[in-house]
């Protein structure tokens, strides 16, 4: 009876498009490229510009977006004003590792950078400071001898004009296209601090997402204070490479910023909002002294 009934009523419906025959498509919205952006951590979807007053940090989430060399230095020297160092600096292909040429010139055109490390001196807070910043978009950030080469400059103009040293670090490891001259990177850079820290030298570092590799095991871990932006990805070896050797499942949160604040391998984890007013107190801690030179 039900059956009956429901089967005789009659519904009303639509004829598709392609059923009237129209063949009139509706106008396609043009949106910008670059006006959106998603989140990889919760999938929320920002508004670029929005997301950009937020100093690229995800608002629903916290996740903070890796930034250009640029970008870091527009956020975080007073004006964002830097007086660079060894801006002609590039890398020739020193063992002719067969492509790297060629990449080398598609890195510089899609990043704006000659290399992955940008240098300079410029101030923080009305306190003048020797800046290396590195940047993920250049061949992930890879410390090949151009980036060695560079930062042990800035430590040595840092050294020689007795400024506070401030290194931001991001990188996938050693370049593995130049071989040993990538991690003979490791010992110059570190000597290079070792004589800058023995003469009273204050070096900060700031471990972004993600810092690995030989950077890691070098000039990152050196500083007199160890900070890391909230999440970033800090190790050594690759979470599955270790997990293989040691036949161990690690923690679900291992190698994050918070888990070495845990277990001391850093001094402290700073959100990307109060970075500069952080640096800005620990520079003013350790303050130039006329007779010295060097913040005490």
């Amino acid at each position: 009876m039900f059956k009956d009934l429901f089967h005789k009523r009659k519904y009303a419906t639509v004829p598709s498009e392609r059923e009237r025959g129209d063949k009139q498509e509706r106008p396609k919205r043009d949106i910008p490229e670059g006006l959106m952006n998603k989140c990889p951590k919760c999938a929320a979807i920002q508004f670029s510009k929005e997301l950009d007053k937020n100093h690229k940090v995800c608002p629903s989430c916290g996740h903070h977006f890796r930034l250009s060399a640029w970008e870091r230095i527009g956020m975080t020297l007073d004006d964002g004003r830097l007086s660079e160092f060894d801006h002609g600096m590039i890398s020739e292909d020193p063992l002719e590792f067969p492509g790297y040429a060629s990449k080398l010139e598609a890195q510089k055109k899609n990043s704006g950078l000659n290399d992955a490390v940008v240098t300079g001196e410029g101030a923080i807070g009305g306190f003048p400071v020797v800046v290396a910043v590195m940047s993920f978009d250049f061949f992930s950030g890879s410390m090949g001898s151009v980036v060695g080469e560079k930062i042990t400059r800035a430590i040595e103009q840092a050294r020689l004009r007795k400024l506070p040293l401030l290194i931001f670090s991001t990188s996938g490891g050693a370049r593995m296209q130049e071989s040993i001259l990538s991690l003979m990177q490791m010992a110059k850079t570190s000597a290079a601090l070792a004589k800058f820290q023995s003469e009273g030298g204050l070096y900060i570092s700031v471990m972004t997402d993600p810092t690995t590799g030989g950077v890691t095991a070098s000039f990152a871990s050196l500083g007199d204070y160890n900070l890391a932006e909230p999440g970033a990805l800090i190790g050594f070896a690759g979470r599955i490479v270790i997990e293989q050797t040691i036949r161990q499942k690690l923690p679900d949160n291992f190698q994050t910023a918070e888990f070495n604040l845990q277990h001391g391998q850093l001094d402290r984890v700073v959100h990307r909002k109060d970075m500069k007013s952080t640096l800005t107190r620990l520079l003013d801690m350790h303050a130039v002294k006329e007779e010295t030179g060097y913040g005490g």
